[in-house]
């Protein structure tokens, strides 16, 4: 059997209300030689059997999305990744989308997002996400990060951080290429701003990114970023 040219890496922590659908919402890549891999931290629910009929493979690590996503991209066989959040999904054809950006000057990239919701200020606050990213050069988990695993390998992979690991993962792949931003959008969920506040959450996330450029620990800010959730 060939090995898959794309390796789709899901972080998973009790995640079973909606691992089917994401899963299910796969079913046509993997149809075209996609693997499928997931990552588990420890769900007590029943995550695991709910993704062992749609994935290539479901492993058990530790805890932490960083973690979890190094140790999909180690037992993962394409030398194509993309780290694809559980309540994300992806359009149309992404694998054709990754192959062709990834087919030129760029070793990584990201998709455009839209968040699924009822808050009015959804959109808005996805045109800044895109925006943001485009002008930066930074990248969020929520956009589907994929990448060549050489520059993965080369950068290290992921930071061994509980927070901000994207972020500190776009600075690193920079230093390769800049990245390739696709137009295409993912769509993820908005319920952390339907949950906590639209306006809320902005202050909290820009508070919280600036103190990491300022060079606050990840460690520290994620303490604040789970206490104040």
């Amino acid at each position: 059997m060939d090995e898959p040219r794309l390796s789709v890496i899901i972080p998973t922590l009790n995640e079973a209300e909606g691992i089917e659908a994401t899963l299910a919402g796969l079913r046509d890549l993997v149809r075209c030689g996609v693997e499928v891999v997931i990552a588990d931290g420890g769900s007590r629910d029943a995550t695991v059997a709910l993704a062992r009929p749609f994935a290539a493979q479901v492993i058990e690590c530790p805890p932490g999305r960083a973690r979890q996503m190094n140790a999909g991209a180690r037992a993962s066989h394409g030398d194509r990744l993309l780290f694809l959040h559980a309540d994300t999904r992806l359009p149309e054809r992404a694998d054709r989308r990754v192959e062709q950006a990834l087919s030129g000057p760029h070793c990584w990239g990201r998709f455009d997002v839209r968040l699924a919701g009822r808050h009015p200020l959804l959109p808005l606050i996805a045109f800044a996400m895109n925006r943001r990213s485009r002008l930066t050069g930074i990248a969020t988990g929520d956009q589907a990060l994929f990448m060549t695993r050489d520059a993965f390998e080369a950068v290290g992979g992921f930071p061994d951080q509980p927070l901000m690991e994207d972020i500190a993962l776009s600075r690193r792949l920079k230093c390769l290429s800049p990245p390739a931003c696709l137009r295409a959008r993912v769509t993820t969920s908005g319920r952390r701003w339907e949950q906590h506040g639209a306006w809320a959450t902005i202050r909290l996330m820009w508070r919280l990114r600036w103190r990491y450029w300022r060079g606050e620990s990840a460690e520290r800010l994620a303490r604040e970023y789970h206490d104040v959730r």
